[in-house]
């Protein structure tokens, strides 16, 4: 590419972004173009700008937290990227009782947890009824508090019986929006329209709702990121979970390059330009892939951190990908540590409910 080739493309990545920061509606050419100027160091200094700006005008330098309690591992679905698939035999399997999941809560109070995230596999064993009596137990013993479900799809019967008893949020990743991608991801008799259907669902019985995608993960182009990205501008989620794809070691993708740290970064950074008022993790798998992943993501808009409650014993079984970091400073316990590595960023840790503004401020 000779340098007038470079310069008009630039110019191009350009236009793109400045549309996305000035809050215009966005086609599926604007994200493409958007994405193609992915690795021109420019661009994404000045998205990442734009989103610690708008982060900021919004949430000001408040990072909320949310009490990671990974209660089951069992899950019926047989995902192709996923290391508690229920086709993998290897797996430890465990279940937490009602009283560890409240144990696991009671020790996220004291330690200034305000939101709790209820996460498993796709298990039958917790029935609708069942989990209906333990969503009503945290939000009466923690009437303060938020509650987050992170337990797959259901009917929406199921989650009006679940938003009754009290729970606040859905955290449902589409992972992907784009049918020949969900595909080679998705075993039958799995669907994306049903995944999103579950997410419509939710929000017209009023959860704050989270989608989201992994990045880098088997098949994906910048094509099918951008119809990710279309489906959120459409879906308007109050969170968005994003994070590397990581390989797991007994699925059909273990010999995958893992994802990109950089290219999730630019996302993330898209994501809050896209949804201004949205809750943003800096997810596990970020901190997983490097060491400073959390703070990065914390430095390019993302506005949340999910340390782990889950009992000790149980946390390296709740395996979705290989090296999953899961004690030292992302135990919960290590509050402190947390703090510190938030305040190198500039930003402060908050105990807050950390609610999405419906309103702007």
């Amino acid at each position: 590419m000779n340098m007038t080739e470079r310069s008009g493309n630039e110019a191009v990545f350009m236009g793109a972004a400045e549309k996305l920061v000035s809050g215009c509606h966005m086609t599926r050419q604007d994200f493409t173009e958007l994405l193609s100027g992915y690795g021109d160091l420019r661009i994404t200094e000045y998205l990442a700008q734009e989103a610690v700006r708008v982060r900021r005008q919004y949430y000001g330098t408040k990072v909320f937290t949310r009490g990671l309690i990974e209660f089951t591992n069992y899950c019926k679905n047989n995902c192709h990227y996923c290391g508690i698939r229920g086709g993998n035999r290897n797996a430890v399997r465990y279940r937490l009782t009602r009283e560890e999941i409240l144990e696991c809560c009671q020790e996220g109070y004291k330690l200034g947890f305000r939101t709790f995230v209820l996460q498993g596999g796709e298990d039958p064993f917790y029935t609708d009824e069942k989990m209906a009596d333990i969503v009503r137990e945290i939000k009466s013993t923690f009437p303060d508090c938020a509650l987050t479900l992170s337990i797959g799809e259901k009917s929406y019967e199921s989650y009006r019986l679940l938003r009754e008893a009290g729970a606040d949020r859905y955290l449902l990743r589409h992972e992907t929006a784009d049918e020949a991608h969900y595909r080679l991801l998705h075993p039958e008799p799995m669907s994306l329209s049903v995944r999103k259907q579950c997410l419509y669902d939710l929000k017209a019985l009023g959860y704050q709702v989270g989608a989201g995608m992994m990045v880098g993960s088997p098949g994906q182009t910048w094509e099918t990121l951008a119809e990710d990205l279309m489906f959120l501008q459409k879906l308007q989620p109050q969170m968005v979970g994003m994070g590397p794809f990581i390989p797991h070691h007994d699925t059909c993708f273990a010999g995958e390059r893992a994802g990109s740290v950089e290219l999730t970064l630019y996302l993330l950074s898209i994501v809050r330009l896209l949804l201004p008022r949205v809750l943003l993790p800096a997810t596990t798998a970020l901190g997983t892939m490097d060491p400073r992943g959390r703070e990065k993501g914390l430095a390019v808009g993302a506005n949340v951190v999910m340390p782990n409650l889950s009992p000790i014993k149980n946390r390296k079984n709740y395996d979705l990908y290989d090296n999953k970091i899961c004690t030292g400073d992302e135990a919960a316990e290590c509050r402190m540590c947390l703090e510190r590595r938030v305040a190198s960023v500039g930003y402060e840790l908050v105990t807050e409910r950390g609610d999405y503004l419906w309103q702007e401020t």
